[in-house]
This record gives structure tokens, sequence and C-alpha cells, in this order.
């Protein structure tokens, strides 16, 4: 069993984490599993333990819907995913980097149901078989073919996007930085794209946006006004770029504090998303390891 919990833990977490979107929930999922496991040693664990433990897994999470969504009916504002850092020099390094949704597909899980994200996270992120997906969500290899294609329309997802390497994404977030820092308007408002939405999250603990706040001209006031605010508090402020969520993103600190984890999608090299995460309860990972700036 300790073996079994040695070679598949992150590979849980992974789909744990990205079948809730929540650090806590995910690791209460895996161990949940394996202390069933323990308790109950079941023969399909040694006929095939990866998909059986994926199924454990996924029918946990899918147990935990309804209490994350009753919480997020009573969250102030709007409501992401907690980021975590994948740095490879991060000592947190506990996911499976590769098999990582996009911080922008994560957002974009919370219009599916518990089954459609189970079938887009073991299809897109996993990328394992039809077959073994039917297997591990108890449904026909027909039918999980037409949720996968269902759950990509519900999401707008078409697979027509401009790919932008990460070398080139990493230039293209700085030079947007750099345009913030110099207090560029005329380059960051070149840089949005017409319908950018920039969704802040402060969970009620912190100052956020309630709303998405949405086109480029309002997005690139409110990124100013805050940014200007920031610069005015004792100490300064400091953007580092780091690797979070499998792709380059900011942690802004204050007083050598993690303040906010800003990460940026965009389409070819405009800007369509903006995600601001500033609820203390979702930055604990930062502010414990601290984040290596790259």
């Amino acid at each position: 069993m300790e073996e079994l919990y040695r070679q598949y833990k992150k590979l849980l977490l992974t789909l744990a984490y990205q079948m809730t979107g929540t650090w806590s929930d995910a690791e209460d999922a895996v161990q949940d599993v394996f202390m069933k496991v323990c308790n109950g040693n079941p023969a399909g664990l040694t006929e095939e333990p990866k998909a059986y433990l994926c199924k454990m897994v996924v029918n946990r999470c899918r147990d935990l819907y309804k209490s994350a969504r009753r919480r997020r009916e009573r969250y102030v504002g709007e409501w992401l995913p907690e980021p975590v850092p994948t740095s490879e020099d991060d000592p947190l390094n506990f996911l499976v980097r590769d098999e990582l949704l996009s911080y922008a597909v994560l957002v974009l899980l919370e219009k599916l149901s518990p089954v459609e994200r189970a079938v887009f996270v073991l299809r897109e992120a996993l990328g394992i078989e039809y077959v073994g997906i039917a297997k591990i969500i108890g449904k026909s290899e027909v039918n999980c073919r037409k949720i996968f294609s269902r759950a990509k329309e519900k999401m707008g997802i078409s697979g027509e996007q401009r790919n932008v390497t990460e070398t080139d994404r990493e230039a293209w977030v700085r030079k947007f930085v750099s345009a913030l820092e110099q207090n560029n308007t005329e380059q960051v408002i070149c840089m949005l794209a017409d319908d950018v939405v920039l969704i802040s999250d402060g969970g009620g603990k912190v100052l956020a946006a309630i709303r998405p706040i949405t086109y480029r001209d309002a997005v690139a006031k409110f990124l100013f006004g805050t940014f200007h605010k920031s610069s005015q508090h004792e100490g300064g402020i400091q953007l580092e770029m780091s690797e979070i969520n499998g792709q380059i993103g900011l942690v802004i600190r204050l007083n050598e504090q993690v303040d906010t984890v800003a990460l940026i999608h965009g389409e070819g090299y405009s800007i369509h998303h903006i995600y601001l995460i500033r609820n203390p309860e979702k930055l604990r990972f930062f502010n414990l390891s601290g984040v290596y700036e790259k």
C-alpha cells in the first residue's frame, strides 16, 4: 500500500485538484480514498491499480461537488480556483506538471457538471483513452465521447486558438508588466482584446472587484488604479514572474508578503482574461514556500 501511495499520489492529487479547483478538497479526496483502500483492499486494486484509484478519486470528488457548490453560492464576489506554484525548483512540487490544464481552462470547468468535468479532465489532462474513461465513470465509450464534446461546447473551446511558445509567452507577459510599471497606457490597451475580462477573487477577506470587469478601457483603468495604489504602499510593490499552474504568472508582493497572484490568458498575442487571486486562504503555498523568480 505504501508503494501504491508513493507511485500514484501525485497523479491522484493532480486529478483531484482539477476536479475540485481547491487544494484542500483534493487532499481530502486522495486521503479518503487511500484510507478506504487500506480498510478494504479490493480486488480491483491488484488488477488495474491506476484505473481503480482514479475511479475512486473521481467518485469521491463527485461526492464533494454538492458541498462545494453550496460554499460557492455563499462566497463573496467571484470564485476562482486556488493557484499552485509549479516551478521545478519549488519544494512543493506535488503535481504532475505535464498533466495540468491551464488556469483559464480550470476556470471554465466550473460551467460543467461533475460527470462532464471528470470526462474532460481524464481525457484532456491525463490523456486517458475513452475506453479507460468509460470504465472509470461507468458509462459507455460512445457516451463518454458525447460528454467530452458537450463539455467543450459548454466551455466554448473550439481548438482553433493560435499556439504561442512558452518562451514567447514569457516575453509577452514581461512586456505587459513593463508597460504597467512605466504607466504606458497606450501599450497596455493595445495588448488587451476588445472583449477582455478581468476577474478578481478576494473572498470577502480583502478588497476585490465584486463582479467581472469587462472591455479594455475599464480593465486598463482598474489595473493602473490598483498598481498606483499599491505603489504608494510602504515598502512599495514587488512583481515577480514565476511558473504557476504550469504557466508563467505574476506574484505581487507588498512588504514581502504575497498580496496577489495574477494569471493572464491570451489567444495569440491578445489578452482575453486576467485572473487576480487575492483571497489569503488561496495564497498559502506562495507565502509558505516563497516563489522563485525566473
